[in-house]
């Protein structure tokens, strides 16, 4: 089997034949490994690192628990919003401009709570907050497709995943330590993006011209032309419906069964996140051995059965394989979407072609509980958990039959042609062959 992305061992410049003219990039030094990885455990923990001192914040400033909640997704639906924007100015500009930008707002706009004692303009930074972490999660993604290649591609897209799932433990748990002391003081954790965007600026090359001119198509003509990039979208807002299905109901799950202490409860979340870590770890051997086909299947697989377990399942030790499942898939699946996404566009559209994964994941993150928590409030939540089996195995039943082609041409130009048939729902072409 052919990979879609180049066979060029160990860290290379961008994807594809470099154009005339165009400078050479270098390979990816342990300067540039060590700030794209870091800044990539800022978006995860985006909203999990106030989420220990909301009911506080709630208290303190006299709002409604909705109004609370606000503070914890405010940035989400602004990061969705602005994510095609960040693309466009990354490929227009290269990613160390924009990464460096958007990690500096995302540090003093997100920093802005340790001053803040107004609720509307806590809100408001958190919107501003959301437009830098936009620009922190394309720019990430864009930086390890344009400055690693081949295996190495496979070896470190494994570690930023092991990067996002540690994330999303550390740093909540130092944001609570400093919650003890004020509700403000989490919101120092946010700095750090000004120094790591400034280490963006040294570390990182600047990648401007590396794809080639522009050659006038659009993100909308690549759609059109690559119809299994929006099956990969779509598998993207899945995987964070899934996920948000687990964080927020999961909880009720285990009250139902008489667990309520919040420390075993938490550990039912680091269980997946170990999981995932792991996977990261090993994931360039697995995407050498199985495949981006039989990656994302297998995950499909997981899925179901984690979400089957929540469903009918009475044994507290037995629902701890759920999350550990759910991690597994989860760590094969978003670091061979990512690289689907990022092969399936050309170099000077790769930056808006990622970018619309931010969006696809937290529109899907938003979404969760608006589709599940009405089934659940009217039926069960073992119905809710069933459904989300469902849905996963009709995901499954999609990624059977297809698999996408290989790294696409400019809109236009003689990109390789879809294996799926035109007439194929989108989400059908959500496979690809590795």
């Amino acid at each position: 089997m052919s990979s879609p992305s180049p066979a060029t061992p160990g860290p290379a410049g961008p994807a594809g034949p470099a154009p005339a003219g165009a400078p050479a990039q270098p390979a990816g030094t342990p300067a540039i490994l060590s700030v794209l990885l870091l800044a990539t455990t800022l978006t995860v923990m985006a909203g999990a690192i106030v989420m220990p001192v909301v009911e506080v914040i709630r208290g303190d400033l006299g709002i409604s628990g909705t109004e609370a909640g606000l503070i914890l997704t405010a940035h989400g639906l602004s990061l969705a919003v602005a994510s095609p924007l960040t693309g466009w100015l990354v490929d227009r500009m290269g990613v160390r401009t924009p990464l460096a930008a958007g990690l500096v707002l995302y540090g003093l706009a997100g920093g802005a709570g340790l001053l803040t004692d107004s609720y509307v303009s806590l809100l408001l930074t958190r919107i501003v907050f959301g437009i830098g972490a936009a620009f922190v999660f394309t720019g990430t993604t864009v930086a390890v497709l344009a400055l690693y290649q081949g295996p190495e591609r496979d070896r470190v897209m494994g570690w930023r995943a092991t990067a996002q799932s540690l994330g999303g433990v550390v740093w909540p748990l130092i944001g609570g330590a400093l919650g003890g002391v004020s509700w403000h003081a989490p919101f120092a954790i946010y700095l750090l993006g000004v120094p790591l965007g400034l280490a963006t600026l040294a570390a990182l090359p600047d990648t401007r011209g590396a794809g080639g001119p522009a050659k006038g198509g659009t993100v909308l003509q690549l759609l059109r032309q690559r119809p299994a990039l929006i099956g990969f979208y779509l598998l993207q807002a899945v995987c964070s419906v899934l996920l948000y299905a687990i964080g927020v109901f999961l909880p009720q799950r285990l009250a139902e069964l008489g667990v309520e202490e919040p420390f075993l409860v938490a550990l039912y979340n680091v269980v997946m996140t170990v999981v995932m870590s792991l996977v990261g770890l090993v994931y360039a051997k697995l995407r050498a051995g199985l495949g981006y086909t039989l990656l994302l299947r297998l995950a499909a697989v997981a899925w179901v059965a984690a979400f089957l377990i929540l469903g009918v399942a009475d044994q507290t030790l037995l629902l701890f394989l759920a999350p550990a499942l759910f991690g597994l898939g989860l760590g094969m699946a978003f670091p061979a979407l990512a690289v689907l996404i990022g092969e399936g566009a050309p170099p000077e559209l790769r930056g808006q072609a990622t970018s619309l994964s931010g969006t696809a994941t937290f529109i899907g993150q938003f979404a969760s509980p608006l589709l599940l928590g009405p089934l659940i409030g009217a039926t069960s939540v073992t119905t809710g958990f069933l459904a989300s089996a469902g849905l996963s195995a009709v995901v499954l039943l999609l990624l059977l039959p297809f698999r996408a082609g290989g790294p696409a041409a400019a809109p236009g130009g003689a990109a390789a042609a879809d294996a799926a048939p035109a007439g194929a729902a989108p989400a059908a072409a959500a496979a690809a062959d590795a």
